[in-house]
């Protein structure tokens, strides 16, 4: 199936790691310029050269803090500019889980780090949504794509949970807005996801188990596990990449304020 991405102009942030880095190769395979987006100038222009050299495409790092409005709508004119324009964005910057003191027990959480948590992956997604939105609605086309997470499902995280269930009602908000100019808003959830982390958490875990880490994984997704899912077995950030991508897509128009679940079907709660 074509995509219709081929010529599109992209930007991820959270784009030198991880779910992002996954997203902006996979935009780059099927045909479109994409610029990354992180604070970490070398982290970047590694991960750039590596997608550049993997795709043949356009790979434009560009170091800025979401936290900042002004470095914000620098970034996106920046952007814009060099690119020929944005069709898409991609809002995947923010630490996995959130601040470990924004987490824990309430008598424990430290108010300036969770209002950081919201700082960088709600009110970044809105500071990077608004920055958009004009280019997209001059042309007429435009997806909005916000990766948030399930810790929105599940209770006992107080900053993850809080900020990923924030980013679902920005996303349905969004849609309701900016449907009438030819833009689309999703949110992607995903889950337990293989990243370049993950062979470090499965060594420290099977360390502390006295197990191989090869053990921890293969009980994580057993039937009877906690942590298991209907497939079986962790998600890989590809696989994430691709339900962004298609949202992303010119097939994608009858999806908007929605949110998709990318988790290889975790949990047994029904949702209607």
């Amino acid at each position: 199936m074509d995509l219709g991405l081929r010529g599109k102009h992209a930007i991820v942030t959270g784009g030198s790691l991880g779910i992002g880095k996954a997203i902006a190769r996979e935009l780059a395979r099927e045909g479109a310029d994409v610029a990354i987006v992180a604070r970490t100038k070398d982290r970047l222009e590694a991960a750039a050269k590596e997608l550049s050299g993997e795709t043949g495409r356009r790979i434009i790092p560009l170091a800025a803090d979401v936290t900042s409005r002004e470095q914000v709508e620098a970034m996106v004119a920046q952007a814009a500019t060099q690119l020929g324009g944005v069709h898409i964005l991609v809002n995947s910057g923010s630490a996995p889980g959130g601040s470990t003191t924004a987490t824990g027990p309430i008598e424990t959480v430290v108010d300036e780090d969770l209002l950081q948590d919201f700082n960088v992956k709600y009110v970044g997604a809105l500071r990077c949504a608004r920055a958009v939105i004009p280019y997209m609605k001059e042309q007429r086309w435009g997806r909005i794509i916000n990766i948030s997470g399930t810790n929105a499902r599940n209770a006992g995280n107080l900053s993850g949970g809080a900020r990923n269930t924030s980013l679902v009602h920005l996303s349905k908000t969004l849609a309701l807005q900016v449907g009438k100019y030819g833009i689309t808003v999703n949110c992607v959830h995903p889950g337990i996801t293989r990243t370049e982390r993950t062979p470090r958490l499965l060594a420290a875990r099977a360390k502390e188990l006295g197990i191989a880490p090869e053990e921890v994984e293969r009980r994580d997704y057993a039937e009877d596990s906690p942590r298991g899912n209907a497939i079986g077995r962790m998600v890989d950030a590809t696989e994430v990449a691709y339900v962004t991508v298609f949202l992303a897509s010119d097939k994608a128009w009858a999806v908007s304020g929605e949110l998709i679940v990318a988790t290889g079907g975790a949990g047994r709660a029904v949702y209607y």
